[in-house]
């Protein structure tokens, strides 16, 4: 069998994924891909976020054929198509700002990439009307790009990407400009068109939303190095580098092991020293002798004692409360509000925590400031804590939400 062994198994070296980009490298006035490697399969939504300028959009450019690499491959169904024009390594690329031609009605634009395929105009016809009965705009098609709301011209440029059913679709942010109603419609659409011509998908977006709506996969770059992928729940529990716990908005804290206690084990937190350059540091700079918060936490991921490590608690996942909670969490901390801020669905509530005030801290005391705490809730949840700045909150969380990095 082609490809296979007497085993069953593949053959090392064969290429069997849909996409493999193997060591790219590139370097275009000032932005780079430094050893890119990906693989994705067919049918594969794959989630692409990073800092402003960390490359993202020059690896899809890449990917389209528009940059040749100094190093690297691109391989497309195991053929490489590194060498491949654009026209010729059927792949599709959507930006923000649409692209479109102004001189052209909706139906025009959409055919138009598709009248290099077909020459047949009733086909043509049924393409066009198929995609834009997905993407819900047959009502638009004899109308020009000026005279369409952003959300319409974002449909549009969708429409003519995916009519000529290319095997890979890029997106380039084509959400951010949109308002959050429209961005939600979007998305929906776009699931279901995605659905219905079977194309894989490389997104690149700066809105997590984005991410849990349409992804399967997330690939987080930085400097234009692959910093950490994945299914989004495991990357979003579990983040490592402290880089991408930072990204991602997570609390991240730094800490070592104290002790095993039964399955649990018990972590003390550092502090900052108030006034000194350290808070700046990581924990090679610290003297957890002399610094410290006096602030222990439990979690159901193992450590040894003495071992230091950085610590991950998703602020979703922690509870806001006016009291002491009867409750099974193993992590109660108190705190003091510092500031609320609203964010379209949530409320994002920052803590100042209290020295010493986790469950077993023992006498409390603690010779360094607090790290940040973030937790984030709900607006009803907000209004009946009748949240505000200043006010001694407790934030409970349960020992398999705080996750060791290494």
């Amino acid at each position: 069998m082609g490809g296979q062994n007497t085993s069953g198994q593949k053959v090392s070296g064969q290429n069997t994924n849909f996409l493999e980009v193997r060591g790219l490298d590139l370097d275009v006035g000032g932005f780079e891909l430094r050893d890119i490697s990906l693989r994705a399969e067919e049918g594969d939504y794959v989630a692409v976020i990073g800092p402003s300028g960390s490359g993202k959009s020059l690896l899809l450019e890449t990917l389209i054929g528009f940059y040749n690499p100094k190093a690297g491959r691109v391989f497309l169904e195991g053929r490489d198509i590194t060498d491949f024009p654009p026209d010729k390594r059927q792949i599709s690329i959507v930006y923000q700002d649409h692209v479109l031609f102004p001189h052209m009605t909706v139906f025009e634009n959409i055919a138009y990439a598709l009248r290099k395929k077909l020459r047949d105009k009733t086909r043509i016809e049924e393409e066009v009307g198929r995609i834009a009965g997905l993407l819900e705009i047959p009502h638009l098609l004899f109308r020009k790009p000026t005279t369409l709301s952003g959300g319409e011209k974002q449909r549009t440029a969708l429409a003519r990407g995916l009519v000529v059913r290319p095997k890979l679709l890029l997106l380039d942010e084509p959400f951010s400009a949109l308002d959050v109603r429209t961005k939600e419609r979007l998305r929906e659409v776009l699931k279901k068109a995605i659905k219905e011509y079977s194309t894989t998908v490389l997104h690149v977006t700066h809105d997590f939303d984005d991410l849990w709506a349409l992804a399967d996969r997330v690939l987080i770059i930085r400097n234009g190095k692959v910093m950490q992928e994945g299914a989004p729940e495991a990357v979003f529990k579990r983040p490592s580098p402290d880089f991408v716990a930072e990204f991602l908005g997570t609390n991240l804290l730094k800490g070592r092991v104290r002790e095993r206690e039964g399955k649990l084990t018990v972590l003390e937190l550092e502090g900052k020293s108030p006034g000194s350059e350290r808070e700046s540091m990581g924990l090679d700079g610290m003297n957890p002798g002399k610094v410290h918060s006096g602030l222990i936490l439990y979690s159901a991921d193992p450590g040894e004692p003495g071992e230091k490590l950085s610590i991950s608690i998703r602020p979703e996942e922690i509870i806001l409360a006016g009291g002491v909670l009867e409750s099974s969490a193993r992590n109660m901390l108190k705190g003091t509000v510092k500031d609320i801020v609203k964010k379209e669905h949530l409320v994002s509530v920052n803590l100042e925590l209290e020295t010493g005030s986790g469950r077993g801290s023992g006498t409390g005391s603690g010779t360094g400031s607090c790290p940040e705490f973030r937790a984030v809730i709900t607006p009803m949840s907000c209004e009946l804590m009748d949240l505000k700045i200043g006010k001694e909150v407790y934030a409970v969380f349960k020992a398999a939400n705080v996750r060791i990095i290494r």
